[in-house]
């Protein structure tokens, strides 16, 4: 190793230096290693556009299905509009795919430099040479090749990726292709895709038309906390998974919350995370070990806390617990009577007894219970009332007759009934003495 290191310290510069037989060894080792650990056949969250592991969510699958439908009508201009890490590359090679039997198809990378270097790109990837050749002697060469193709019965189909870095001047070289036609179709078809600025670049006035000349404008939309577990199970699932889920309900969650949806996010917390997992020698991956990838890959970043048991210590002052209180039961103090009431209450209970309040000489001892209980419950004047809570001024809190009644036959000596929530008495009067039937 020390021999190798020395190579590789002599080696100069800018110069790729190829690596030896041990080292390509050791790194097929460690890869099978990974894959054997989790039962695998290949990486799942791997850093290439493979459109074997692109998920078809809704957003891929109407993006995808509109951009055939662009391209059957034969509408000559569609742009493909979506966030970096949205998996529109693999989106594109999955379309240009399903073509490659009924079209010629350019597929264009590089988007820096100037009109002539476009064409050069174009030619070059359709096989032609274009050395020494100058701006129309290209579109010369380019007509004759959409002519042939035409006869053919087959299409050209163009796709510049990272449209959103051409210059103003190319957008324009780029509108004049779309002049390739017979007077009843397109002989090219046109797809630009890009990042959001792709949208703005061509808000511009001076944009206009090339902004008419698209037919269909088609975005990709980051995917939702729902889809994020069905993205994940596929990509393992491609990739030679068939046991039981390597990550839980709570990592898929975090994911979620920490990734904004974009699959190269999620692609690259997964990796970390199954590899420390297969570090530690675990085989499946908890809310934790994301948390951990997290904190690693940004240490200044607050990580997002779990919706059960929010973490308040870091987020003093925000976010506080707010516990309601229980019910209270407010009991209402006994009222005061005047005169009128008590002679009202008493004559009512003289006529609802009628002859046995007369036969046991009720009616005066309901109204000494009334003056009792009146003169018990009246308060100091020099005492504070207590606050009571607000109950109608008509509500009449009366004991029960019935229980007077009882009190009577009794002798005086009355046992303490329960009575049911809320249920609010006067405190018992004082009896005279009980009569027996």
């Amino acid at each position: 190793m020390d021999e190798l290191n020395n190579s590789a310290a002599k080696t100069p510069e800018g110069v790729m230096s190829t690596p030896s037989a041990t080292e390509i060894a050791e790194e097929q080792s460690v890869e099978q290693g990974f894959l054997q650990h989790y039962g695998l056949i290949e990486q799942p969250f791997g850093v290439t556009p493979d459109p074997r592991f692109l998920y078809y969510g809704p957003q891929h699958r109407q993006a995808l299905a509109a951009l055939n439908y662009g391209t059957e009508s034969n509408r000559g201009f569609l742009t493909l509009i979506a966030r970096p890490g949205m998996g529109k590359t693999s989106l594109i090679f999955q379309y240009l795919d399903a073509l490659r039997d009924t079209a010629r198809t350019v597929f264009l990378f590089h988007t820096e430099g100037d009109s002539r270097d476009l064409m050069s790109y174009i030619l070059a990837d359709l096989g032609l040479d274009s050395t020494g050749k100058d701006l129309p002697a290209m579109h010369a060469l380019l007509n004759r090749v959409l002519l042939k193709e035409m006869r053919a019965n087959r299409r050209l189909i163009l796709v510049i990726d990272e449209a959103q870095n051409l210059k103003e001047k190319v957008l324009e070289s780029v509108r004049l292709l779309s002049n390739f036609e017979t007077p009843w179709k397109k002989l090219m078809q046109i797809v630009l895709a890009g990042q959001p600025q792709l949208t703005t670049r061509l808000e511009k006035p001076s944009m206009v038309q090339l902004r008419q000349r698209i037919s269909l404008s088609i975005r990709i939309e980051p995917l939702s906390g729902d889809q994020i577990g069905s993205y994940v199970n596929h990509r393992l699932w491609v990739a030679g998974h068939r046991g039981s889920p390597i990550f839980s309900v709570g990592a898929q969650k975090l994911l979620a919350d920490s990734s904004d949806g974009i699959p190269r996010n999620i692609n690259n917390l997964c990796f970390c995370a199954m590899s420390l997992g297969w570090a530690t020698g675990q085989k499946s991956i908890d809310r934790e070990m994301i948390r951990e990838v997290l904190a690693d890959l940004n240490p200044e970043k607050p990580q997002p806390q779990s919706a059960a048991m929010p973490n308040l210590a870091n987020h003093p002052g925000q976010g506080a617990l707010i516990l309601k209180p229980p019910p209270v039961l407010t009991v209402v103090g006994p009222r005061t009577f005047g005169r009128a009431a008590k002679a009202a209450v008493a004559g009512f209970a003289l006529r609802a007894l009628g002859w046995s309040g007369a036969q046991f000489n009720i009616g005066p001892r309901v109204t000494d219970s009334l003056h009792d209980a009146s003169t018990s419950a009246k308060p100091p004047q020099d005492a504070t009332p207590p606050e009571l809570s607000e109950a109608p001024a008509s509500a009449p809190i009366v004991r029960s007759l019935q229980a007077q009644k009882a009190d009577t036959s009794s002798g005086g000596k009355r046992e303490e009934e329960a009575s049911p929530a809320h249920a609010v008495s006067l405190p018992p009067s004082q009896n005279s003495g009980g009569a027996s039937h």
